[in-house]
């Protein structure tokens, strides 16, 4: 699993920038100030939480658990579901796809809990 988070981690970094930039280029002039800042919050979130999945590829090669795995799975599903429905909300315009953004949001707490308690599960000094 470390690699498929590595993985993940390089390609919604690499997409976090592209479509960061592609908004504050391409989309200037076709979104409402309001879905721009819609838009950028997508970005902002896909990139924290790129480099969260390269914490957790990391933290998988050293001491890996099933904690650990979860909180990788949580936080791609959680950039899958937020970013992608702020995404999808902007350039469509379709409102309802805003109700799927919070299940993101809870995707990402839970993640963030579950790399908390593996945290706080690992041994006081490192013993590699």
């Amino acid at each position: 699993m470390p690699r498929i988070y590595l993985l993940l981690a390089a390609l919604f970094g690499f997409s976090g920038v592209a479509l960061g930039a592609f908004a504050a280029h391409g989309l200037k002039a076709h979104l409402s100030a309001e879905y721009l800042v819609v838009f950028h919050t997508a970005v902002q979130y896909q990139m924290i939480h790129a480099l969260a999945l390269f914490g957790v590829g990391l933290l998988a090669l050293l001491r890996p658990s099933r904690l650990v795995s979860f909180a990788g799975s949580l936080f791609t599903l959680g950039t899958l579901l937020f970013s992608g429905s702020l995404y999808a909300l902007t350039l469509s315009g379709i409102t309802a796809l805003g109700m799927v953004t919070p299940l993101g949001g809870v995707a990402f707490l839970a993640g963030w809990a579950c790399l908390g308690v593996a945290a706080w599960q690992l041994p006081g000094r490192y013993e590699p």
